[in-house]
């Protein structure tokens, strides 16, 4: 599941059956976030938590996405997963939009009474993303679905 580094990420994960987590993933680069996506569903699914997924247009929108969910939805979610890949091109973009998302992460964080979870891949070409979505570095898109139930867990204990 989890690269070398990170199998302790693996211990311990709660099994919430009566969460509900969003999925907010991009369109661009489809071929690989939606395998981010299906280490999610996995992990997920197998803890017995309900979800659904919303597609953005690419990894910008993100932030907007869950933050409007948050404020319109009916049904709260108990955390939310931002899945997309960044891949370096030949001009500055990767750095801005890297930027941007990490930030915007970082202030709904701050903002929601739920975890905002990290899970967009900033990659220097395709071959990283696919090492990190089942290969030799593990599946981040399962770390992720992980990292939303442990912090489900630590956000109903406090």
């Amino acid at each position: 599941m989890a690269s070398t580094g990170n199998n302790v990420l693996t211990q311990g994960i709660p099994e919430l059956a009566d969460a509900f987590v969003v999925l907010v993933k991009t369109e661009w680069n489809a071929h690989l976030v939606d395998r981010l996506e299906q280490g999610c569903i996995r992990v997920l699914q197998a803890a017995g938590v309900s979800y659904k997924t919303i597609v953005v247009p690419g990894a910008v929108e993100l932030t907007f996405a869950v933050k409007r969910y948050d404020q319109v939805a009916a049904k709260k979610a108990d955390a939310f997963i931002t899945l997309g890949t960044v891949i370096q091109g030949g001009t500055p973009h990767f750095e801005y939009v890297c930027q941007m998302v990490s930030d915007g992460v970082t202030a709904l964080n701050l903002q929601l009474p739920v975890p905002v979870i990290f899970g967009v891949l900033t990659l220097n070409n395709e071959q990283e993303a696919i090492e990190r979505t089942g290969g030799i570095h593990g599946h981040k898109g399962e770390e992720a679905a992980i990292t939303a139930l442990k912090m489900i867990a630590m956000n109903r204990a406090l």
